[in-house]
């Protein structure tokens, strides 16, 4: 299984971004999908979570209230729209997918297939 992250950028302050994630060699819509974040030095953090079917959507501290994250399984793509961006938004941002079954929501060492990343920096 393969992710690939798109839609980063280098916005102002207040700005919104939408990133995406594609996902080849599976099945996406039998997988568990995420966000997380990490700034150089830094720990990944997690940001958002989506279930198999999209039902079930969880945030972390960093993605509450300004991020939503979707998915549409007929198309094979997951997003995380980002609004009101602030500059501690800048990070490498990575999607994740695991299947169901050994995803804990947020625990990064759960979800067995990673991205490359791709990079938001907000700054005025």
């Amino acid at each position: 299984v393969q992710l690939q992250a798109s839609g980063g950028g280098s916005v102002q302050p207040g700005a919104s971004l939408r990133l995406s994630c594609s996902v080849s060699g599976g099945d996406f819509s039998d997988l568990d999908m995420a966000w997380f974040r990490q700034v150089p030095g830094g720990e990944r953090k997690f940001v958002a979570h989506i279930g198999w079917s999209g039902g079930r959507t969880i945030y972390g501290d960093s993605g509450e209230g300004r991020f939503t994250i979707s998915r549409d399984n007929a198309k094979e793509t997951m997003t995380l729209q980002m609004n009101s961006l602030k500059p501690v938004d800048s990070a490498v941002y990575y999607c994740a997918a695991g299947p169901p079954y050994r995803v804990l929501s947020g625990i990064e060492r759960t979800y067995d297939y990673w991205g490359q990343g791709t990079l938001v920096t907000v700054s005025s």
